[in-house]
């Protein structure tokens, strides 16, 4: 029986890390729970997956449209898995809000970090697109979230960023919350001078680096 869970696990694997049909996913997650395969593992799997999908976005195999079914399909899979799980198994990873900042209203890299994200266990708030940094203080502190991420598409909005975290300083919630930064004009050496806690040049990064600034909170 072990050898035939693992089996299923392994299918489950290449079928998200090959980007295969919504259909073949779901009836390879519905087998492995019918064969009482613990849910936590199936979803340690489906994190697995999305590091193929990662890794293979990196080195140019993938591009983005397999990026996002990538993360299409690790909905699908978190959605059956969710009603299996006890209430301890699904208590979430940690609380993260995310939005693009004002003036930038491109939100095709920030959605897919939060289907990313919440497939992997993350409870995560969106703010939308165009958040100004009064919003993005207030819900952190009413959440009491433990990673707040901004995006930006826009050379020109970045500044906002800027904005937001002194704002954040000026608040006193700096102590209380972490800070991801990414999108395409965004670079590591911005992301330091602004006193960012993490930066992500992609989806994947980003949920990896998200991982390790909840776990330095703790």
């Amino acid at each position: 029986m072990k050898d035939e869970k693992q089996s299923v696990l392994d299918e489950l694997r290449n079928l998200v890390s090959m980007i295969s049909d919504v259909e073949d996913v779901r009836k390879a997650t519905e087998e492995a729970l019918a064969l009482a395969v613990n849910p936590v593992d199936i979803v340690d799997t489906l994190s697995a997956a999305l590091n193929d999908v990662g890794k293979k976005y990196d080195c140019g195999e993938y591009f983005l449209s397999e990026l996002m079914m990538g993360g299409i399909l690790a909905i699908e899979v978190t959605n059956i898995v969710k009603p299996h799980l006890t209430t301890a198994q699904r208590k979430a990873l940690g609380k993260v809000i995310i939005g693009t900042v004002k003036g930038d209203l491109h939100d095709i890299g920030k959605n897919i970090v939060i289907m990313m994200l919440s497939a992997v266990g993350f409870d995560v708030i969106d703010l939308g697109v165009d958040v100004p940094a009064e919003k993005f203080a207030e819900i952190a502190k009413k959440e009491k979230a433990d990673v707040l991420g901004m995006s930006a598409l826009l050379s020109s909005t970045i500044e906002e960023m800027k904005n937001v975290m002194g704002l954040l300083t000026k608040e006193k919630l700096r102590d209380s919350v972490k800070v991801i930064v990414g999108g395409r004009p965004v670079t590591k050496e911005y992301a330091d001078e602004i006193g960012a806690d993490g930066y992500g040049k992609d989806a994947t990064e980003a949920v990896n680096v998200t991982k390790e600034l909840v776990k330095s909170r703790r």
